[in-house]
C-alpha cells in the first residue's frame, strides 16, 4: 500500500526501559541495528499497526508497556534504488513513518524475539538514549535524528534517590575514585534462542528488506 507519491505508510517503535535507554535489535543474519518498524495493514490505525508489529518483533503485548508519545507528523525517507526490486523502481520511492515513544512496564524477560516464525532480530540489548547512528543503515540516520529530538522532550523523569539499593545494586568499592559509574556494564537474559553481539558500534550496518512484500499497490 502506498501513497500517492510513492511512500509506504509504517510505524516506528522506541521502546524506553526504566532508565531511559532504548531497545536496540540487530536484524537477523545481518550487522545492522535499528528500532523496531513495520508497515501499516490497509485498513489499520497507526496505534494498532505499532501494537501488532510491537509484538511481531519484540513479543510484546499492550499491557508490557505505556504510550509516553508519538510523533506530530509523518517522518519521511527515500529508499536508493539499488536496493529497490527492479519491478517496484518508479512506484515505490520510501517510507512515510509515525513513530511511538514506548515506556516497558513490564519486565526484560516478557520480550522475545521468537514470537513469530518470521523474526526480524536475533540478538538485542538496551542502549543510551543517543544511539550511535553510525551503526544505522546510511538513509534511515536522518529519520532517526528526526524522531528521537522531537520524542526527547517527553522523556519520562527518573528518581534517582537510592535507585541502585531499591534495583539490589551496590557501586563496587573504588568505582568512583576510578570514574566507573554504577551500572556501567549489566547483564540481562535474552529472548529464547537469541544471541548476544555486545558491540553493535563496532558493526557495520547492512541495507534492510525495505521494498513492499508484494507488488505495490
Amino acid at each position: 500500500m502506498l501513497d500517492r507519491d510513492g511512500f509506504r505508510p509504517n510505524v516506528g517503535i522506541i521502546l524506553l526501559n526504566q532508565r531511559n535507554q532504548v531497545f536496540w535489535g540487530k536484524r537477523i543474519r545481518t550487522h545492522s541495528w535499528q528500532f523496531p518498524q513495520g508497515g501499516i495493514d490497509r485498513g489499520e490505525s497507526p496505534e494498532q499497526a505499532m501494537y501488532r508489529e510491537l509484538h511481531e518483533e519484540v513479543g510484546l503485548h499492550p499491557q508490557h508497556v505505556r504510550v509516553v508519545a508519538r510523533t506530530r507528523d509523518w517522518l519521511r525517507y527515500e529508499v536508493p534504488d539499488r536496493y529497490i526490486r527492479r519491478d517496484a523502481r518508479g512506484h515505490y520511492k520510501g517510507q512515510k513513518q509515525i513513530w511511538f515513544l514506548l515506556q516497558l512496564v513490564g519486565h526484560d524477560w516478557d520480550l522475545n524475539l521468537r514470537a513469530t516464525t518470521h523474526p526480524e532480530f536475533d540478538a538485542w540489548r538496551w542502549n543510551d538514549y543517543w544511539v550511535p547512528l553510525d551503526v544505522v543503515v546510511e538513509f534511515k540516520r536522518g529519520v532517526y535524528e528526526m524522531a528521537l529530538t522531537e520524542l526527547a522532550r517527553f522523556l519520562p523523569r527518573q528518581d534517582h534517590r537510592n535507585r541502585y539499593l531499591r534495583g539490589g545494586f551496590r557501586q563496587r568499592d573504588g568505582d568512583s575514585e576510578k570514574g566507573l559509574a554504577p551500572f556501567a556494564s549489566h547483564v540481562f537474559e535474552l529472548p529464547p534462542g537469541a544471541s548476544f553481539e555486545p558491540d553493535p558500534q563496532t558493526s557495520q550496518p547492512a541495507p534492510n528488506d525495505e521494498v513492499p512484500p508484494r507488488a505495490p499497490c
